[in-house]
């Protein structure tokens, strides 16, 4: 229950009825006397300083009498004036005997409750009760009045958007839906909003139509407002509200609807192609999907596909797939709308990588032979080439103008363009290097002078069996040492301690020849080194070192000798020179001599 203290005039006690905002309440008094069913008596009754109680519709209004209670009061009794002025009497208390007595009016009908105070209650307040109720004291001389009136309020229920269009079409007006309210009192009022802001009405743009009806069972109003409504592109994604605005016992208040999205359509204004691969960049053997797109709400369905090669064009849905593309699929790529109204276009390139290897595969050739190597590059953009031999990068590419042992091995060609993922070719070229077995005997007395050792070097590819014998009594040697086989050469080695000379002969055998090569022996009495190679490795590089200082320290000699003689040269060339003008001029001057004495002769 809510009251509302319209006058200053109130005695102190009836101040104890108002509720807090009473002062608010003077200050809306001008507003509330305009829901008063006689809004010119309304207003009578706020200059008068009427007392207001404010109710909440189906809860209980409770109005104290606002009388003293005089001496010698025999009875109370509420009253509520007609339209046309006429009491209606409906609760009685007498201060004597205590009873309470209750009118027979059905308005009310176990509704009221007088206390002995004579503040009267009526449960579940209706809007009919909205009236000026008058508290009477009657004493055996004196019949005391004083009236209150009661308003009564009722919040509506949440607005709802009915009747919602499925959609929204730009450059069309039509109806975007129903805003209603129920069961208010009084009534409220409608306001569209969009994004936030109000909707003002537009003429043939927003179109609005508010409308009110009263149940005349319960005097409530349902507020009905349209909206007609024009909307743009923008609007796609707009969010349309409707507020009701509504006055309740402590002033006004609003109540706001979910709000509502639309689907709103417009003709498409751009069409936009793409390209949808795994990565980047295309290759050979890729699957490429054009995808058409137009910029329209509903979006296109159809559209025609341009391919390169093809003069017209390919009707599709919004995507059409190439499978296991070739290059000759290079190019410029369109789509459009059905009615070729509008276009977009991309270029593909399909990017390609050849290699070609010559010769490739297994290759057998003799040493000595030359063989050259090519490795060809056919690609889209620029490629990196490099060579492996027998899984060992190569610094440069391979070239054999006289083939050697060491030259066999497998050799790939590999290329990758490194601008597109996956696109790497290789070749591979086996190349074996044949040759008849070559033989190189040497021996030596070992340093205890007490056996001699003979090494037979093998060279040759496949690898040669090798076999020893001795000369004469033609028995075969099977106590023998091999070095590992590499790059088509090993040793076969024996040791002997021989009481006399002997002929050794080392056969070695392969699928292209079988040479033989004998050796003499000396006995072991006699010493022989002529095998500087067997010399352990230590020994070797000291050797080679040594030999390397002699060798620089003789060329400094040589070099030294030979700028001396230069020098000298020089130096004797010059003089001669310079003898032979001398002569000459000396030469000049005996002649000279001599014609004259020849002339002075003849002359006699």
């Amino acid at each position: 229950m809510f009251t509302e203290m319209l006058s200053v005039s109130l005695p102190k006690h009836a101040l104890d009825f108002a509720a807090p905002d009473a002062n608010e309440g003077r200050a809306k008094g001008e507003v509330l006397s305009l829901w008063a069913e006689d809004p010119d008596k309304s207003r009578r009754d706020t200059a008068l300083g009427l007392y207001t109680v404010n109710a909440v519709y189906g809860d209980t209004i409770t109005m104290p009498c606002r009388l003293e209670v005089p001496d010698g009061l025999m009875f109370g009794k509420w009253k509520y004036e007609m339209p046309n002025g006429s009491p209606v009497f409906i609760a009685f208390r007498s201060s004597t005997k205590k009873n309470v007595q209750y009118d027979d009016v059905p308005d009310y009908k176990d509704r009221l409750s007088l206390s002995e105070n004579y503040t009267l209650s009526i449960k579940n307040a209706r809007i009919s009760d909205e009236k000026r109720f008058v508290c009477m004291l009657v004493t055996e001389d004196d019949v005391s009045e004083e009236p209150t009136i009661v308003k009564v309020f009722k919040q509506p229920s949440q607005p709802e958007i009915l009747h919602q269009a499925d959609f929204l079409e730009t450059e069309k007006l039509q109806m975007l839906g129903e805003c209603v309210a129920r069961d208010s009192y009084p009534e409220g009022n409608v306001t569209w909003y969009k994004n936030g802001r109000v909707l003002q009405p537009v003429e043939d743009v927003v179109v609005i139509n508010l409308q009110k009806i009263v149940d005349k069972s319960t005097g409530l109003f349902t507020m009905t407002s349209s909206l007609q409504y024009m909307p743009t592109k923008e609007d796609a994604n707009a969010k349309f509200s409707c507020i009701v605005t509504y006055y309740g016992p402590s002033g006004q208040k609003t109540i706001e609807s979910e709000p509502v999205v639309f689907d709103v359509h417009y003709p498409t204004e751009k069409v936009t192609i793409q390209v949808l691969s795994q990565s980047s960049t295309v290759k050979e053997g890729d699957n490429i999907t054009l995808k058409c797109s137009g910029n329209g709400n509903p979006p296109p369905q159809e559209f025609l596909f341009y391919i390169p090669g093809e003069a017209e064009g390919i009707r599709s849905s919004d995507t059409y797939v190439m499978a296991d593309v070739r290059r000759n699929a290079t190019g410029e790529y369109k789509c459009s709308l059905t009615d070729k109204s509008m276009m977009d276009s991309t270029t593909i390139t399909v990017h390609y990588l050849d290699l070609q290897l010559t010769p490739s595969g297994e290759v057998t050739k003799q040493i000595g032979e030359a063989l050259p190597v090519s490795c060809t590059i056919s690609s889209s953009r620029n490629a990196t080439v490099f060579w492996i031999k027998d899984n060992t990068r190569m610094q440069t590419s391979p070239s054999f103008s006289s083939l050697q042992y060491q030259d066999a091995g497998n050799y790939i060609c590999e290329t990758t363009l490194q601008e597109v993922e996956g696109l790497k070719k290789r070749k591979t070229l086996k190349l074996i290097v044949e040759g008849k077995p070559q033989i190189k005997m040497t021996k030596k007395t070992n340093t205890n002078k007490m056996s001699k050792t003979i090494v037979c070097h093998v060279e040759g590819f496949p690898k040669p069996a090798v076999q020893w014998t001795v000369t004469g009594s033609g028995s075969i040697i099977n106590k023998t040492e091999e070095t590992k086989y590499v790059n088509g050469k090993f040793s076969s080695k024996i040791v002997i301690a021989p009481e006399e000379n002997v002929t050794l002969t080392c056969i070695a055998e392969n699928q292209l020849e079988r040479t033989v090569t004998s050796l003499n022996v000396s006995a072991i009495s006699i010493p022989e080194y002529d095998e500087p190679e067997d010399r352990n490795d230590d020994n070797s590089e000291k050797v080679n070192d040594q030999a390397k200082l002699i060798v620089g320290i003789v060329v400094g000699l040589l070099l030294a000798a030979l700028v001396a003689g230069v020098v000298y040269w020089l130096y004797v060339k010059k003089s001669k020179t310079a003898s032979k003008h001398v002569d000459k001029d000396l030469g000049n001057i005996e002649e000279n001599k001599k014609l004259e004495e020849n002339n002075h002769k003849s002359e006699t």
